[in-house]
């Protein structure tokens, strides 16, 4: 918590209704803000009095404004939004990102005929701005940094604004640590224990219905690496997840079936390779080999970037330190 002198700010917020949705479900909003600030937020009327120190009030008062001005917008407010407003402040005075400066500043959104996306990290929206700046773009770090989920909404809204024809989605078939032993059922359900995050992404971004449609109608594909072999994928947007355990034959494999009007993204964690050992990643090798090639951008992200539960950044955290003193 802050120390210091406590003073007192009273913010105004002229439409009452709107008000309402700023604090949240029984004042939810506005206990989450104290938590992260330390302020203490009572509401009188149509007004907010914030009590605190000069800069956490400073701090509490730019999210309430920024979030009131969304509302103003016809959007809505949740938790996800909260926290992407005190992550991008965190990150605000910080020296600005090449990623960023090369692509311009501004709002960076996604849409999808589900919902808006919007990146929560000075990262992921260097990412976002990647992926529809290059043809081909490589997104590296840790889990729950949303890699995979901001490369498929990306996707869903280049193949609904017409930019691509198709989507193809494909993961390595490699088991995380486990044996799974036989399948049965058909090819399809053999595969989808390891496709499953994919799906979970799309459902997101479109309708069941027509989600189901399109697969139907090969518009979505979703698949093993391996049925990447042999194809010239063009005027499509494909997604290689969990690529450091693609091996070098097959990362190379992949990489040459783009074809013309496509765009690929290849997203992986060097710390979760399942691979046998003494198999190198071939995620690896194409940061080596690819890092200073023209038209291709690497983005990474961090423990920070973590957008799931706070205790998973942390448990990243004690993870990435045991391997560093070991």
């Amino acid at each position: 918590m802050n120390t210091g002198t406590l003073t007192q700010a009273i913010l105004e917020f002229p439409d009452n209704r709107l008000l309402i949705d700023l604090c949240g479900e029984y004042d939810r909003n506005l206990t989450d803000i104290e938590a992260r600030t330390g302020v203490q937020i009572l509401r009188r009327g149509n007004q907010l009095a914030v009590h605190g120190t000069d800069e956490a009030i400073a701090e509490a008062t730019e999210v309430l404004q920024h979030l009131y001005e969304r509302l103003e917008q016809g959007r809505e407010v949740s938790r996800g939004d909260i926290d992407r407003e005190f992550r991008l402040s965190d990150d605000a005075g910080q020296a600005p990102d090449e990623q960023l400066d090369m692509f311009g500043s501004g709002k960076v959104e996604i849409k999808t005929r589900k919902k808006l996306i919007e990146p929560r990290t000075d990262a992921q929206k260097a990412y976002v701005k990647a992926l529809f700046a290059n043809e081909l773009a490589f997104g590296i770090g840790p889990a729950g940094t949303g890699k995979t989920y901001l490369a498929v909404a990306v996707g869903v809204n280049m193949l609904i604004t017409g930019l691509v024809d198709k989507i193809i989605l494909c993961r390595p078939a490699v088991e995380a640590g486990e044996r799974l032993g036989f399948l049965p059922g058909t090819q399809e359900e053999k595969v989808d224990p390891y496709m499953q995050p994919l799906y979970d992404a799309l459902n997101d971004f479109l309708p069941g219905k027509q989600q189901a449609k399109m697969r139907e109608e090969k518009i979505i594909e979703i698949a093993p690496l391996a049925f990447m072999r042999g194809r010239t994928l063009s005027n499509a947007f494909v997604v290689l997840d969990e690529a450091q355990n693609a091996t070098t034959m097959q990362m190379k494999m992949f990489l040459t079936r783009l074809g013309e009007g496509s765009r690929m993204v290849i997203t992986g964690d060097r710390t979760q390779i399942d691979l046998p050992r003494g198999v190198p990643s071939g995620l690896a090798d194409a940061e080596r080999l690819l890092g200073k090639v023209d038209g291709i951008s690497f983005n990474y992200f961090t423990a920070k970037d973590v957008v799931r539960h706070p205790l998973v950044a942390k448990i990243i955290d004690a993870y990435e330190k045991d391997v560093e003193q070991s």
